[in-house]
């Protein structure tokens, strides 16, 4: 995968785990390295589990996997979900 594609998948699913977790985006910039860590982290936990993914989708989605688990640790440690609080 050439670095553009690279970092357009990690923009994609950084900015889809932003969503899960936290409720929104997180900028461009921070989408990106969530996105590009969370492949490394996707990568990783796939290749443990023996799970092949390929193609722009599969790309994403172990991009997206490692992102997510990447802000539920940086939640866990931050307590910090970045969701606001409704006051009534």
């Amino acid at each position: 995968m050439s670095l553009i594609a690279f970092l357009i998948v990690g923009l994609i699913a950084g900015w889809l785990a932003g969503l899960i977790m936290r409720g929104h985006g997180l900028g461009i910039l921070g989408d990106v390295i969530v996105g590009v860590i969370g492949a490394f982290i996707g990568g990783f936990v796939f290749s443990l589990l023996g799970v092949a993914t390929g193609g722009w989708l599969g790309w994403i989605l172990t991009a997206l996997v490692g992102a997510v688990i990447l802000l539920f640790i940086v939640n866990l440690f931050t307590g910090f979900s970045g969701r606001r609080a409704i006051h009534h």
